[in-house]
């Protein structure tokens, strides 16, 4: 532990001997001297912890001293002595800062340790005081630091913070890359890092030695660090390292000439600035690099999604020439065979009929073709879902009943209406009940199951007939994809593509059994 270092002032050769005799048995380290002038000299060089100053002295008096002191010393504690205990003394030191006094002569040695003591208490209590005050409004600002993750704006906001936490108007942040070192923010006058210079060389050190220091432009330290303030017109400056994984860099704070040089405190609450900084530095980086991350899956899913597209467009023009083709071929080899002469006139009929058949069948998958792609052309209405399910179950009920398919309907007795296209809707439910019809080629059952939601109705429609594989599922409502024979693969196509333009959803979800069970939501809807 460092001895406490205390330099005596006093004209009197006899107290300021007195005074270094006593202090020195207590275990302290003293200087002491009679010429104030000389003693101003020496707080320029060298660091003390109190300063034990006569009050009353030719040429300078101890105020003066005091003052000195304090400029070059911000954080040295203040004991006077004073032979003329007046009242205007006490107020004078007091206003001074001082932290402590004591009349000459002393009645006994013991009063002057006490004083001294006192006044290092004193002044350590004014100190940790100072920095509790300092430290208080940074807490706010820590939340300010992390909640900015632009890299950009936080380092501007970290030169800003600094200048408004240590009250000075220069500062700036020194970035450490690939061996280079810049100034990234800035602000007021700086040191200069453009050109190889002694500035560049003491921001390279302290980053090297990854310690802290505090440069006063008067008082004790390195003289070449003070001329480079004084150059610059600054006079104190404080330089804190900063390193984290592939962080590195130097804050800066300088105070102009004109202003009170950094104190101790003001280091402290610079040292838990800077570890704030540090926090939201690294997180910035996370973020941008999180940023660019999810813009490389966007991309991805973008590319992902253009070759979807395409990959579907190429179905699609395959499928369509597949479901166009075919049909045209049986037209011409039917109109070719009954373009026949020698082929009796029945059978010339036979294969006219059958080419009017396929041409039926191809207008069928034609307008079918077209429902799909114009869903949202009709004009909404209320609809009331129970009397149009009615409607639908009434015009397919002798298809159901010949193929004793038995119909078991679960509905409310009433439901709001909902605003959407009734013959599409009428049509989605057509192409459900077909579905479930086609499924059951040797009868079976299909439950309807209809219930109302907050924000719209429910409706299950499911069917007793073989189910759809499981490696089918996610293609059933791709155009043209059927799971029976002669099927054109847009009914359902079509019903998605009309339920989803008006707000709903269509899902195929597990059932009771192991038919196949289509759950329908449409929404309430709102009137256009």
């Amino acid at each position: 532990m460092e001895k406490t270092t205390v330099l005596v002032v006093d004209d009197e050769p006899g107290i300021a001997l007195l005074c270094s005799r006593v202090l020195k048995r207590a275990g302290y380290t003293v200087d002491s001297e009679t010429n104030p002038q000389t003693a101003i000299e020496l707080l320029q060089r060298e660091r003390y912890d109190l300063l034990l100053v006569d009050i009353r002295m030719p040429e300078v008096d101890g105020f003066d001293v005091i003052a000195r002191a304090r400029g070059s010393q911000p954080d040295i504690a203040v004991l006077v002595m004073t032979g003329f205990g007046t009242v205007e003394t006490a107020i004078r030191a007091l206003r001074q800062g001082v932290d402590g006094l004591i009349l000459k002569p002393f009645e006994e040695g013991r009063e002057l340790l006490l004083t001294v003591e006192q006044a290092l208490t004193d002044n350590r209590r004014k100190r940790d005081t100072a920095r509790v005050q300092a430290l208080r409004p940074l807490f706010d600002t820590t939340e300010k630091l992390f909640s900015e993750t632009d890299t950009a704006e936080l380092n501007d906001l970290i030169v800003e913070t600094i200048c408004e936490h240590l009250v000075c108007s220069n500062a700036a942040y020194y970035q450490i890359e690939n061996g280079m070192l810049s100034a990234v923010a800035w602000r007021g006058n700086i040191l200069p890092v453009d050109e190889p210079n002694f500035a560049r060389h003491l921001l390279s050190r302290v980053d090297a030695d990854g310690n802290p220091i505090i440069i006063n432009a008067t008082g004790p330290g390195e003289e070449d660090a003070q001329a480079l303030l004084s150059t610059l017109l600054l006079g104190a400056a404080i330089l804190i390292p900063i390193a984290r994984s592939n962080l590195r860099g130097v804050l800066f704070a300088a105070r102009d000439a004109s202003s009170a040089p950094f104190r101790g405190a003001d280091l402290e609450l610079f040292l838990v600035l800077a570890r704030q900084a540090l926090v939201a530095l690294e997180n910035a980086s996370l973020y941008a690099d999180l940023r660019a991350y999810v813009r490389k899956v966007e991309e991805s899913q973008q590319a992902l999604l253009r070759s979807e597209k395409m990959a579907a467009a190429g179905r699609l023009t395959a499928s369509i020439a597949h479901e166009v083709n075919n049909p045209l071929q049986s037209v011409q080899n039917c109109l070719h065979l009954a373009g026949r002469e020698d082929l009796p006139e029945e059978k010339r009929r036979e294969y006219f009929e059958l080419a009017r058949n396929e041409l039926d069948r191809l207008m069928k998958t034609m307008q079918r073709m077209l429902d799909f792609y114009r869903p949202g052309s009709v004009k909404q209405e209320n609809v009331d879902v129970l009397e149009l399910l009615r409607h639908v179950l009434n015009l397919t009920s002798q298809q159901l009943h010949q193929r004793q398919i038995e119909v078991k309907t679960d509905f409310p007795d009433s439901l709001p209406a909902i605003y959407a296209v009734s013959s599409q809707i009428q049509q989605v439910f057509f192409n459900l009940v077909l579905n479930s019809f086609d499924a059951m080629t040797d009868g079976g059952g299909l439950s309807i199951r209809v219930r109302g939601l907050d924000n719209g109705i429910e409706i299950q429609f499911e069917d007793t007939g073989p189910g759809i594989p499981p490696d089918k599922r996610n293609n059933i409502f791709e155009p043209f994809f059927s799971t029976k024979d002669g099927g054109t693969g847009l009914g359902l196509t079509v019903s998605y593509n009309i339920v989803t333009a008006h707000g709903g959803t269509l899902d195929l979800v597990e059932g009771d059994g192991n038919g196949a069970c289509f759950r329908l939501f449409l929404p309430m809807g709102d009137k256009q």
